[in-house]
């Protein structure tokens, strides 16, 4: 009685299975990683060799203008530079992110302004004024709208300074007799602190000692 289960033939039954050529079949767990790792190589070098773009800055506010001797606050809030103003050298003050300008009525016709210098909430502004025929620092107190004035002794006139980010002593690079010396002056008696938040502030009365 025939069967009626189907069998190869012995030829079909021992034919070997042709993989194309060049091509390995990936077998084990190891050669499935080899394939893996080969892909994403290819993938990496095809991005390394894309150009990087450039991307643009964002705007800050602060206009296209020429800048001199930038002075920021210790805040990073504020930001002090000068600028040519018809004709003249004149401090600008801003607010950084925005470019608010904030005036500053007391320095008005007083170029050629120079040295500007910030406390750390950007309340002093210290900088190198024209008085008359002489050079004078002053300090703009913004809080109380007052401006100081720091009188030297005879024969010294201030060329640059830096003001401590407390307020609390300035250092001044000055002229005299032809020759340029250093001099540290202490403002505690005169300013109150202008400290970042959370410290203590103390301060206030006339005088300026060395």
């Amino acid at each position: 009685m025939p069967s009626s289960a189907l069998s190869l033939p012995p030829a079909a039954a021992a034919a070997p299975v042709v993989q194309p050529r060049g091509i390995t079949a990936p077998g084990s767990t190891t050669e499935r990683l080899l394939v893996t790792a080969c892909a994403l190589a290819v993938g990496l070098s095809g991005c390394a060799l894309m150009p990087l773009r450039r991307q643009p800055a964002a705007p800050t506010g602060l206009g296209a203008e020429s800048r001199q001797q930038p002075a920021l606050s210790g805040d990073g809030r504020w930001l002090a530079s000068l600028v040519e103003r018809a004709g003249r050298t004149t401090v600008l003050l801003q607010e950084r992110r925005s470019g608010r300008v904030v005036p500053l009525r007391h320095l008005r016709n007083r170029q050629p302004h120079s040295s500007p210098s910030l406390s750390w909430n950007g309340r002093y502004l210290a900088l190198v004024v024209q008085q008359g025929g002489r050079r004078q620092a002053v300090i703009e107190d913004r809080a109380t709208g007052r401006q100081i004035p720091l009188f030297l002794p005879a024969g010294q006139e201030p060329q640059q300074l830096s003001l401590a980010p407390d307020g609390q002593s300035i250092a001044l690079e000055l002229i005299q007799s032809g020759s340029q010396r250093l001099q540290l002056f202490s403002l505690s008696g005169m300013l109150e602190p202008d400290r970042p938040p959370g410290f203590r502030d103390s301060g206030g009365g006339p005088g300026l000692q060395p």
